[in-house]
């Protein structure tokens, strides 16, 4: 199975001073035997977020991490920015980022329907033909 990465998993794994971090170190535990999936865009935001709260050293070592095959890292496409935009006008009374919108439309292009993710975002967007569809959000 897929599941997609979402950077506050990322982040709470990274910090072991985030109030998340126990709830994701077990959630990761459980999801290593599965086929772990995130975006060129996630890893630019978590970059930038571990770097600047936790230090250039432990920005690098996330990047490792990465490098080191944990993570499939797949493109945002043009077609993937497009129906991120379209998500973010239809869902005007949200405030998805790009990062989530992006994130969204990959998950959807990929068909991924569960997601490894603290962000509430995750846990609010519908999609389907009439948004009777939902992600599957670890931790529960």
């Amino acid at each position: 199975m897929n599941v997609f990465v979402d950077t506050s998993a990322f982040y709470a794994l990274a910090d072991e001073s985030d109030r998340n971090h126990r709830r994701a170190k077990a959630a990761y535990s459980k999801l290593a035997q599965d086929r772990l999936v995130t975006t060129d865009h996630v890893l630019v935001e978590c970059w930038f977020l571990i770097g600047s709260r936790l230090g250039r050293d432990a920005a690098i070592e996330f990047w490792d991490a990465l490098r080191s095959g944990i993570v499939r890292v797949v493109e945002v496409t043009a077609s993937d920015l497009d129906r991120a935009r379209e998500i973010v006008e239809r869902f005007s009374d949200q405030t998805f980022s790009l990062v989530d919108a992006t994130s969204f439309a990959l998950m959807e292009r990929a068909e991924i329907e569960t997601a490894f993710a603290l962000d509430a975002h995750f846990r609010v967007y519908r999609f389907g033909k009439t948004n009777e569809r939902r992600f599957d959000v670890v931790p529960a």
